[in-house]
């Protein structure tokens, strides 16, 4: 073991691990879509490290932005009015469409979350709050408690007054279930959620919490017409639509936010890792004018020390001209298409892969142990026999280097990446997925 992972191990916790077993990889560089070690190893970062990377490292626009702002003025409170802060808002409220709206800019997903939730709550002066039970929202907390899947178990018992419920999911959905298009996956998922909102009463139903597109669930992409009806639900029975777009947002699946995609307008939009990506933290919360309006005369009791950091919100200015410059939406279409290709022919060709889920460049790759039965590879929240690090290990001596959740694995490489620099790191993926397919 290197010095450097030594020293890790010994003075830092490492997140959603047990310490003993650890063993970091000592990165020393990182470049484009690449990283390397201190052996001299290079990997292609096929996750953006947490889905965040989107414009790859080492972006010089970004770097300078960060640089001239720390030499001009680090730090203001966030009761004072800066340059580089106003204009961080008005270009990500600009980038959401939400005319009228406002941004409260937080440091991280979890605390986008958290304050959503103050934030609905507030407006609507009821106290439930729906979410997805395959979902993440953040660590923290109320964004656990928002979590419908199993790293919440450690927070729990949680918050009072969070509801989860099934979203769609139809290659898990239950065995009765018979779907002939999209529109029936919708139809029944949708269904359930009715029944549920009126089982809680919509009367004390504050928010529904949605990823747009889950993320590390599985890469769920909503069915045709479920977003829509999800919205029409939430303005029948006058409850707050919130879409998470952490991950799904700025580009990742193809436009600025995902929900743009759908042709649905939430009421609140949450935000973080693609606006600055992971350069410096930052997240947000965006509401739209109605919200906004209603806390001209309500005190909003949402605080941070670091809300609106000035370095943040100059690397999201930069961030986003760079996505604008370096054509990034055309970047991610394109590339976006070979890598459904690829992964569809895996889909086909492999015995351990069940189904892959792809939009933009975000997508998921589920192992089973059996096509015709779809047995995951690991039962759900008991990889007691460690397969899954092992296959990611098996990738990672490759220089495939990404995470897996459950039984799956998710491929999100930043969005700069190029076609030979795609092409090559799935011939690595196809290479890892024959020895599995061996294992089964």
């Amino acid at each position: 073991m290197s010095k450097i992972s030594e020293m890790s191990k010994k003075y830092n916790l490492h997140s959603w691990s047990a310490q003993g077993k650890l063993n970091p990889t000592p990165v020393v560089r990182a470049e484009g879509v690449y990283f390397w070690d201190e052996a001299g190893n290079r990997y292609c970062d096929m996750s953006s490290q947490l889905v965040n990377s989107n414009l790859g490292h080492g972006n010089k626009a970004i770097i300078e932005a960060i640089k001239n702002q720390a030499d001009k003025m680090a730090f203001m409170g966030p009761g004072y009015a800066v340059d580089v802060r106003s204009e961080a808002a008005k270009k990500l409220m600009e980038f959401s469409g939400f005319e009228g709206g406002k941004v409260f800019f937080t440091n991280a997903g979890a605390e986008s979350n958290e304050n959503a939730v103050k934030i609905a709550k507030a407006f609507t002066k009821k106290w439930k709050i729906f979410s997805m039970y395959r979902s993440y929202h953040g660590a923290s907390i109320g964004a656990s408690s928002l979590c419908g899947e199993p790293r919440r178990f450690s927070a729990e018992p949680g918050v009072p007054g969070f509801i989860h419920f099934d979203g769609p999911y139809a290659y898990r959905a239950p065995k009765a279930c018979k779907f002939g298009s999209e529109e029936d996956i919708a139809e029944f998922y949708l269904e359930l959620l009715e029944n549920q909102i009126k089982y809680e009463d919509p009367q004390m139903i504050a928010a529904v919490f949605l990823e747009t597109v889950v993320g590390s669930n599985g890469v769920l992409i909503p069915p045709e017409g479920y977003l829509k009806g999800v919205r029409e639900l939430c303005t029948r029975y006058d409850i707050m639509m919130v879409c998470d777009e952490v991950m799904a947002g700025f580009y990742r699946t193809g436009s600025s936010f995902a929900f743009r995609q759908f042709d649905v307008v939430p009421d609140i939009v949450t935000f973080a890792k693609g606006s600055t990506c992971g350069y410096v933290p930052l997240g947000g919360v965006i509401v739209n004018k109605a919200i906004a309006d209603f806390f001209d005369d309500h005190k909003m009791f949402c605080g941070l020390t670091y809300s609106a950091h000035l370095v943040g919100c100059a690397a999201a200015i930069a961030t986003l001209n760079e996505y604008e410059r370096l054509n990034i939406e055309e970047n991610v279409k394109k590339q976006g298409k070979l890598l459904a290709d690829i992964l569809d022919g895996f889909e086909k060709k492999h015995r351990s892969v069940g189904q892959v889920r792809h939009i933009g460049l975000l997508a998921m790759v589920e192992l089973v142990r059996d096509k015709a039965t779809r047995e995951p590879i690991v039962p759900f929240n008991n990889d007691a026999g460690g397969v899954m690090p092992k296959i990611i290990a098996m990738l990672k001596a490759e220089g495939f280097a990404t995470y897996s959740h459950e039984n799956m694995i998710i491929v999100a490489p930043p969005l700069i990446i190029a076609e030979d620099e795609l092409r090559g790191a799935m011939k690595l993926m196809d290479r890892v997925l024959d020895s599995v397919d061996a294992m089964i």
